[in-house]
């Protein structure tokens, strides 16, 4: 119950491997990162953001305002869509690259602030192209500085060293993971996310749960990334149905924004494996699909699936969600279905099949798994042997509809 005890407007630091700033009014430290950035000589950034959000948000007023009191040029890129492609990435580099950018200001979710980190890597790499980058023709140890906004409570990119991007032409949407793009500063502020619509809550929120659930169950998971995915799954628990009731309450986007933090700190430590390796080739073919939402389908297959391996874990961390589960191999059914009904009375009862996928798109689904660029890397690390058969599995069962 220590949340009683929180003060939300009392604007804090967290120090992971970024420094964050965080809560309600956190925005207004921008001030003080750009005089931090003027000092070390960066007098020119591109601000990375999508089409709107970084303006409804309010965020940009104090963004431009603190660029123009500290004398540092700019240029907006305000052209991110979500699942952000490499053809993106590469004209926001040339328009950063003719205009003398030192820096990168990101300003939304996931994709823009991915998107930003891209950036900042090939403005220290101009003879490179995103999708070398991304087909990892080279490795980067070195990239501009990075400042990160975040207007979503779900990725937890503002406070790692990942970074997704899509190559349309070939489906592949791969992840990249170098400690060159952790932000310099981000700013977590929940006071931003109050405008986030019903579905972009309850997707970014789910997004969240998916990170720790992997990050604690990987094969490389250790006691940080258990005890960072217990808090997460409670906060998301608690605080998720009361968001979606009252979608511009602080208080409740405050916990929802902390657990995603924590998520993103989990995932950089656990790292991840099934629910995002077989995400991504969803979303790749289907750019319009919110990732959140793949997550929220693929999940309970996925638990159905590690169970066995990882009883013990995922009775304890899921307790939130999924209550009364004894940690025993033999409850793998029985916990796919109490995770399929928490994230149906949460609102997301969606199987792939609503979303316009059928059972002849599986055998594509599974190849992209195997061909996508890092996603073996993922699948090397689930606690199940990830076979061609078992990804099948998992794909087919998403596809069933929820009964009650």
């Amino acid at each position: 119950m220590w949340e009683k005890d929180v003060d939300i407007r009392q604007i804090q630091e967290i120090r992971v491997k970024t420094n964050v700033f965080f809560g309600v009014g956190a925005i207004t430290k921008i001030e003080d990162i750009a005089k931090d950035l003027k000092s070390k000589g960066i007098d020119k950034v591109i601000v990375v953001s999508g089409r709107g959000a970084y303006k409804v948000t309010g965020a940009w007023d104090y963004v431009e305002k603190a660029l123009n009191n500290n004398g540092i040029g700019y240029i907006n890129y305000a052209k991110v869509t979500p699942n952000p492609t490499t053809a993106a990435i590469d004209e926001a580099v040339t328009e950063a690259k003719a205009f003398g950018a030192k820096a990168v200001i990101a300003i939304g979710g996931g994709s823009p602030i991915d998107t930003g980190k891209s950036v900042a890597i090939l403005l220290e790499y101009p003879e490179k192209t995103a999708a070398q980058l991304y087909e990892f023709e080279f490795t980067p140890e070195k990239a501009a500085p990075i400042v990160a906004i975040n207007l979503t409570h779900g990725t937890g990119t503002e406070v790692n060293r990942f970074a997704v991007a899509t190559n349309l032409e070939k489906n592949f949407k791969p992840a990249i993971a170098y400690d060159c793009i952790y932000p310099s500063y981000s700013i977590d502020d929940p006071q931003l996310m109050t405008k986030l619509s019903l579905n972009q809550t309850l997707y970014t929120s789910i997004d969240a749960v998916n990170h720790v659930v992997e990050g604690a169950t990987s094969t490389v998971a250790s006691p940080y990334s258990i005890t960072l995915a217990k808090e997460t799954i409670r906060l998301v628990a608690k605080y998720l149905p009361k968001a979606a009731a009252d979608l511009e309450n602080p208080e409740y986007r405050y916990y929802l924004l902390y657990a995603s933090l924590l998520g993103g700190v989990g995932f950089d430590n656990g790292l991840l494996h099934y629910t995002h390796a077989l995400e991504h080739p969803l979303s790749a073919v289907k750019p319009e699909l919110s990732h959140g939402l793949g997550l929220a389908m693929l999940l309970p297959a996925v638990i159905k699936t590690i169970y066995p391996a990882k009883a013990a874990t995922l009775a304890d961390i899921l307790e939130p969600i999924a209550p009364g589960l004894k940690g025993t191999p033999d409850e793998a059914e029985k916990a796919a279905e109490l995770v399929e009904k928490w994230l149906a009375d949460v609102g997301v009862p969606q199987k792939l099949t609503d979303d316009g996928f059928c059972e002849a798109d599986v055998d594509k689904l599974v190849n992209l798994c195997f061909t996508t660029p890092s996603l073996d890397g993922l699948l090397g690390i689930a606690p199940v042997k990830a076979t061609k058969e078992v990804v099948k599995q998992i794909y087919e069962d998403s596809m069933k509809p929820y009964t009650k």
